[in-house]
């Protein structure tokens, strides 16, 4: 089961042009995004664990997603 709702996945296609989403297509942004949340996480938290934080912060998660 999906962490992040549909709807609002569909919501963000609306805004970038999509016209219409189907039920399919949503279910595969929200599997796609949730991998790539997932992966920016991990790089992230290998980022603020080497600076000796615990907490994640903006500067980490900018860092993470230049290198992917």
């Amino acid at each position: 089961m999906a962490d992040l709702p549909i709807a609002a996945v569909v919501r963000i296609a609306k805004k970038n042009g999509a016209e219409r989403v189907g039920s399919d297509a949503a279910e595969a942004l929200v599997i796609k995004a949730e991998k790539y949340i997932a992966q920016l996480t991990k790089e992230a938290n290998k980022l603020a664990e080497h600076a000796g934080r615990k907490t994640i912060k903006k500067e980490d998660v900018d860092l993470a997603s230049k290198s992917n």
